[in-house]
């Protein structure tokens, strides 16, 4: 991690002094303090990110020393680098530098998924991320996930069923009505389940705007690998790589189908004619 890059870089600048006991334990306690420090003012500059977000305020670079980095200034493009992947993994975007002349920075939404724009026009904290992570559980389920499986990974984030979250709101009723509704979610009984029990699929919306591939990539950065290392699902999401380029070239070669057939329509009628 960057972090751990930096420690060992302020440690190996101290490496010229006396290496006794004391003093390796004194270098390792300050390289912990560190980390610890960094870590915070990650969080912080995340909080400080999201509170931008909500508000639809600029963020620009001049801000971020002042209101959260403060004292570790010389640590900034370390803090700034792991808050923007947080924001990634978290939020589902990237921030993005829009004005290199003013430093002000944008958040943009990178996954491909529209979710953002909800039922209603308050501001609002990007979602996605969330949602990528409820697909990604049900494409490794096999396409279909129970719903407690759903709420134990959601708990992982902090997220749990029936308790008010200071971002997502009402989980359940985002889950279950909100995304159900917009069709990126099908939330349904599990046939001849009594007790009932209910599972969800992806719906028809998350199929049109998110491919398995990407939510694979999206799980495999989240827990620090690589797509292949979930061959069973690798190998279903190439086959659907397949099939969305055939499916887009079916759709091109109607398009020009239907062009050609337009241009001859138009060239044998009447109402079109060549002057003299």
């Amino acid at each position: 991690m960057a972090v751990t890059s930096s420690v060992k870089s302020y440690q190996g600048s101290s490496s010229q002094e006396e290496e006794g006991p004391s003093n390796l334990q004194a270098l390792l306690d300050t390289g912990t303090l560190l980390i610890d420090a960094i870590e915070d003012k990650v969080a912080g500059l995340v909080k400080f990110l999201v509170l931008k977000c909500r508000t639809k305020e600029p963020i620009t670079k001049a801000e971020m020393p002042s209101s959260v980095i403060k004292e570790y200034q010389d640590h900034f493009p370390v803090i700034f680098n792991q808050a923007s992947e947080c924001m990634q993994l978290v939020f589902g975007t990237d921030v993005k530098e829009v004005n290199s002349i003013s430093h002000s920075y944008a958040l943009v939404n990178t996954l491909g998924l529209t979710c953002n724009e909800m039922l209603n026009d308050e501001p609002s904290v990007p979602k996605t991320g969330l949602l990528i992570n409820i697909l990604g559980v049900i494409f490794i389920n096999g396409n279909c996930a129970p719903e407690e499986d759903i709420w134990e990974v959601l708990s992982v984030m902090g997220v749990y069923d029936r308790t008010e979250h200071f971002i997502y709101g009402e989980p359940r009723k985002l889950i279950t009505k909100d995304w159900v509704q917009e069709q990126y979610l099908e939330y349904r009984q599990v046939p001849n389940s009594d007790p009932a029990c209910y599972e969800f699929l992806w719906g028809p919306r998350a199929h049109a705007e998110m491919s398995k591939m990407k939510v694979l990539e999206f799980l495999a950065k989240v827990n620090d690998t690589i797509p292949i290392a979930f061959p069973i699902c690798y190998e279903e999401a190439l086959r659907d790589e397949e099939e969305r380029s055939q499916a887009r070239v079916v759709v091109s070669d109607s398009g020009a189908a239907r062009t050609r057939v337009w241009a001859y329509s138009r060239a044998t009628s009447s109402s079109f004619f060549c002057p003299k």
